[in-house]
């Protein structure tokens, strides 16, 4: 069974993780808030493994070796990169906590970077400050709980006029914007083809709507700028569900189901 994983914040835990100090032995004390979290909660002791990552790539193997004070001692150490095309999901804000349980599912399935969206049909609102932060605890658990050792990056939260001009300057660099609505025809194997071709690096990016859906004028405007629109089937997907299962098959078509 794969170890706990747990995120470190330099900024905040006060722990070095200077290069040169990165080495099988090295013995830390974990942060308060991670000794709570696997120690107390978890029930982890003395012999049991955990990992430990800054959310950049690095990953260190560590075992318990005495859980009163949180002291583990660093049993292996590793640096992942990330793949070569990105997946992005342009999430529009959803009410109910819909948009959170997309990014939530995103993150486990292995997207790379996550972009909030206050569509025009968006209800819930984007609060600088109070909705990112809630979107960054979103991030961090899914990314603690699917063992990942790279956090999905959050990029700023952009209205329908700036995304519109984002797809452009994408098209240009040769990037791709799916766009998900229900009366798109575009096949999805059109898509993967597309996909297909971008095997030596780039980003897709995947823009899923609020409930109400995405207006026409949002979509026709989008695939102007160089985006591309298809519908996932025939069933109507929740906004909570049509970005997850979205970049599942992208990742299918990526490889990235392989070990």
């Amino acid at each position: 069974m794969t170890a706990p994983l747990f995120l470190l914040d330099p900024q905040q835990d006060d722990t070095p993780l200077a290069s040169d100090e990165l080495h099988t032995g090295w013995k830390l004390e974990l942060p308060p808030r991670i000794r709570r979290h696997a120690i107390q909660s978890m029930r982890l002791t003395e012999g049991n493994e955990l990992q430990l990552s800054d959310g950049h790539g690095l990953r260190l193997q560590a075992i318990i070796r005495d859980a009163s004070t949180g002291l583990v001692e660093v049993t292996a150490v590793g640096r992942e990169s990330g793949p070569m095309v990105s997946l992005v999901l342009v999430q529009a804000l959803a009410k109910g906590g819909h948009d959170e349980s997309a990014i939530d599912m995103a993150t486990q399935i292995g997207v790379d970077a996550v972009r909030p969206w206050q569509a025009d049909r968006s209800i819930a609102k984007w609060k600088e400050g109070r909705t990112d932060r809630k979107w960054r605890q979103v991030l961090d658990a899914a990314t603690e709980q699917s063992r990942r050792a790279i956090t999905p990056e959050l990029l700023q939260a952009m209205t329908s006029r700036s995304l519109i001009q984002d797809c452009r300057e994408a098209a240009a660099r040769g990037d791709l914007t799916v766009v998900l609505h229900q009366d798109a025809t575009m096949a999805w194997r059109d898509v993967e083809a597309q996909v297909a071709d971008m095997a030596e690096g780039g980003s897709v990016r995947v823009v899923i709507g609020p409930e109400g859906g995405i207006s026409m004028m949002e979509v026709q405007a989008m695939i102007e700028a160089g985006a591309v629109a298809t519908a996932l089937g025939t069933n109507i997907m929740r906004a909570s569900t049509a970005g997850p299962v979205a970049l599942s098959l992208l990742a299918g078509s990526l490889g990235r189901w392989e070990r």
